[in-house]
């Protein structure tokens, strides 16, 4: 009886292994899928989803990975080939990626990752869209007239006047407040708040803070009509964005570099802005949000 079990058992149990190979080490790739990947906020979100979109309207089968976590996580993810590609941005890659010290001329930024990505990772960037996601001090309007500040340098002498707003992230990365300090002077505010990032407006038009700690393509820029204080020496390193894909992916399906290229050259601060608003301030769908752009870009069909 025993040996008849076993004549049983044995052929399941290789079934089974076989089964269980299949799904756990048959990825996407082998399917021909393309794995698209982001981080977990707003911005990327909508990124990941044109990026899919577009791909699947020339006709190649895409996987979804979208809000995997953050830079960390998801440049393991992609090294790993857990995904094949997603949207970075190239002050991340420079500062947290690649630990290069802080650089505002978004030409050798760009080519320091572009190199350094290929060479270490075997990943490629490609090209950059307009838009510019940098680190951006903001104020409403009324305050800012009030203190006289329309630069960063304007800040300093009445910074113990001043209450900013921003990440806990912000207050220690090195392009950060701390290395905002060593390059404008030691300022000491009258306060920092550190907040979650879908506070730091709300801190602001309820007059908690004077100064936001924000992106420039964050949707409430416009909506709230804040100034933008300008960085007049230039610190803060640029954050365009692009895709970032496995050289293998890019060796077997080339023209992804081409599709992914000519919807980049497509996307400015405004447009970004514009966008972001949608999924931040009124609660839209990601996917929706880029669809309807894609479709007023002429990159799909409105049936579709």
């Amino acid at each position: 009886m025993q040996k008849i079990r076993q004549l049983v058992i044995l052929p399941l149990l290789t079934l089974f292994a076989i089964a269980t190979l299949s799904s756990c080490g048959g990825n996407s790739a082998e399917s021909g899928a393309i794995r698209v990947g982001s981080k977990d906020f707003a911005e990327q979100f909508i990124l990941g989803e044109m990026y899919a979109l577009v791909l699947e309207e020339e006709g190649f089968p895409v996987e979804r990975k979208l809000n995997l976590g953050g830079t960390q996580v998801t440049h393991e993810s992609l090294k790993s080939g857990e995904i094949d590609l997603y949207p970075e941005y190239t002050g991340t890659g420079l500062i947290t990626i690649l630990k290069r010290p802080r650089n505002s001329d978004s030409q050798e930024v760009y080519k320091i990752v572009s190199q350094e990505y290929a060479e270490q990772f075997n990943l490629e960037w490609l090209e950059p869209a307009p838009m510019n996601n940098t680190y951006t001090l903001f104020m409403t309007p009324d305050d800012a007239e009030q203190y006289g500040i329309e630069t960063i340098s304007d800040i300093v002498p009445q910074a113990n006047e001043l209450k900013m707003v921003g990440t806990y992230e912000f207050q220690g990365r090195p392009d950060g407040l701390s290395g905002l300090k060593q390059v404008y002077g030691d300022f000491k505010l009258a306060e920092y708040k550190a907040v979650n990032a879908a506070l730091r407006y709300q801190a602001l038009a309820q007059d908690q803070a004077d100064i936001a700690v924000g992106f420039a393509t964050d949707g409430e820029v416009s909506a709230l009509n804040l100034v933008r204080i300008k960085d007049d020496k230039n610190f803060f390193p640029p954050y365009e964005v692009a895709p970032v894909v496995r050289q293998e992916v890019l060796e077997e399906n080339p023209e992804i570099a081409t599709i992914l290229n000519k919807l980049s050259a497509t996307i400015t601060d405004e447009t970004m802005q514009r966008l972001n608003y949608q999924v931040t301030g009124k609660q839209r769908e990601p996917g929706e949000v880029a669809k309807e752009f894609l479709i007023e870009q002429g990159f799909l069909e409105s049936n579709n």
